[in-house]
């Protein structure tokens, strides 16, 4: 810049930063000066940690849940029937013998009373 003004610009910095520190007054360090400093850090802190732990416990339950319904589904389901059965083997003991009413068949004559039947 011009060599004229540089003295001037550097006398006023000088100034302002003077003016800065008799403005900020600052503190003596006591004794508890560093314990009470990390108890201020660490109560802002706190909040956010402890959403933080939360979070990290629902991913944690929810990759473990997605892991074991993923086994499950893939884990083959055996049953009961023998390998050599036959086709019609693996109906009947898949058949449901507790509700057989549900299997009869129902005939009903369109032309007659119920109480005939």
């Amino acid at each position: 810049m011009f060599p004229a003004n540089e003295g001037n610009q550097e006398q006023r910095l000088d100034a302002l930063f003077r003016a800065y520190h008799d403005a900020c007054v600052a503190p003596d360090p006591s004794v508890n000066f560093m314990p009470y400093l990390w108890q201020r850090i660490e109560s802002r802190q706190k909040f956010s940690f402890s959403f933080r732990r939360v979070a990290r416990g629902f991913v944690t339950a929810a990759i473990a849940a997605t892991l074991a319904m993923t086994l499950y589904l893939v884990a083959p389901h055996y049953t009961a029937v023998p390998s050599n059965s036959t086709y019609v083997d693996v109906l009947a003991a898949s058949h449901n013998s507790e509700n057989s009413d549900l299997y009869d068949t129902v005939r009903y004559d369109l032309g007659s009373s119920p109480d005939e039947l």
